[in-house]
């Protein structure tokens, strides 16, 4: 049950905000824009006592105790069992993540890509000892050492998951099936009105990468590194997709009744929610089009400045251990990050549905990083918009 998230800009000053971004493939880690280096800050060496609790930041979803739901819950054995007690603070937004971890009262945090990387050039974050994490043996090569989550194949967390933003559409409407964007960019669409996008700025990547493949003469390399002429076009063309638009979504239950009502017809979604809307009757399926796609990654990273770090580095392990990381992926709606996990899923179709070892799946997924005047691609003779101004030209696009 995927929470809405959502993305807002936040600059770090002077660390400009820097996000990495995964890109056919995923780029390994690496110094940021203009060669910055993070902070220098040692990992943890050894492990120790836990201190008796873990101060967690964390995505609704991810720490469950069986407060919300009695069967699903993977803290009170990992209490039970480390002696630390798991006190959770919910944030609704990446810079929410970033302002709480900044006040050095949270030991760990679940970081999406538009944040990781402001966290470990902001220096509130510290490398990771994978060798003190068991389990991080077992994690998904495609999650490890990317640029998202490391620096120079440094690692700044424990991968946690991954999802694709894909198209959905209604199969006994939209006809013959697609397989390109084009089924929501196109000015020409026969199903004007019924077309459905996702409500955040971050969406303007999607323009872009759809650009990518149909107008190269524009010379986009990385959706999320856009330069003043590549920008203009984006936004254009969501200004003439905004015409197509029925609904824009960010609460994925109300996408879910939208196309179960025929109210849309055609969009982006989660996964999670085509399951959620096949299980609910709609007759809908999804398509990773040819051009690829936007996606999500989230990390787990601990703070520079961890009051409780034994316990810090007990939790990044326990919740990817095949166990917890495959409920918290069933819960939430991912792939899990444990490739042992998905022996352990209670639908067996799990992985398979949500590509979870499917590496050329996510080679074609580009995921959400923060935009940058440094631009992401390399380009050092231009300035990219920065998020900023991609927060400004959303209201413009929705009119």
């Amino acid at each position: 049950m995927r929470t809405t998230r959502v993305f807002t800009a936040l600059a770090a000053a002077g660390l400009l905000a820097l996000a990495g971004c995964g890109d056919g493939g995923g780029t390994t880690g690496g110094s940021g824009p203009g060669g910055i280096k993070p902070p220098k800050i040692d990992k943890l060496a050894s492990l120790g006592a836990g201190e008796g609790q873990v101060n967690v930041v964390a995505w609704a979803g991810y720490v469950e105790n069986g407060s919300t739901d009695p069967k699903v819950d993977w803290v009170s054995g990992f209490e039970k069992e480390t002696g630390c007690k798991v006190n959770v603070k919910v944030a609704g937004t990446s810079d929410e993540m970033v302002t709480l971890m900044k006040t050095g009262d949270y030991d760990v945090v679940s970081a999406s890509g538009d944040a990781s990387l402001r966290l470990i050039y902001g220096g509130e974050v510290a490398p990771v000892n994978t060798d003190l994490v068991s389990n991080y043996k077992d994690v998904f090569d495609g999650l490890k050492l990317k640029q998202w989550n490391s620096v120079d194949q440094v690692a700044y967390g424990i991968p946690h998951g991954r999802g694709a933003n894909v198209l959905m559409y209604r199969t006994d409407k939209v006809t013959p099936a697609p397989t390109s964007w084009s089924a929501v960019f196109d000015a020409n669409s026969p199903y004007k009105g019924k077309v459905t996008a996702y409500d955040s700025p971050i969406y303007i990547a999607d323009a872009a990468l759809y650009l990518m493949k149909h107008q190269p003469d524009l010379g986009i390399k990385n959706p999320y590194a856009l330069d003043d002429k590549q920008f203009a076009a984006a936004v254009d063309l969501l200004k003439k997709q905004n015409e197509l638009i029925g609904e824009y979504w960010s609460d994925y239950t109300k996408e879910v009744q939208a196309f179960k009502s025929g109210n849309s017809v055609v969009g982006t979604a989660w996964q999670v929610i085509v399951n959620l809307a096949k299980a609910d009757g709609a007759a809908v399926e999804a398509v990773l089009p040819s051009e690829g796609a936007t996606g999500w990654s989230d990390t787990w990273m601990i703070s520079a400045k961890a009051r409780h770090p034994n316990c810090g580095y007990l939790w990044m392990n326990h919740i990817i251990a095949p166990e917890a990381n495959a409920a918290v992926a069933e819960w939430f709606g991912e792939a899990p990050a444990n490739k042992l996990s998905c022996d352990k899923t209670a639908d067996k179709n799990h992985c398979t549905t949500f590509h979870a070892a499917d590496e050329a799946y996510f080679d074609k997924v580009w995921f959400w990083s923060t935009p940058v005047e440094q631009c992401l691609d390399g380009r050092t003779e231009v300035k990219c918009k920065d998020y900023a101004a991609w927060t400004q030209a959303w209201t413009t696009i929705k009119g």
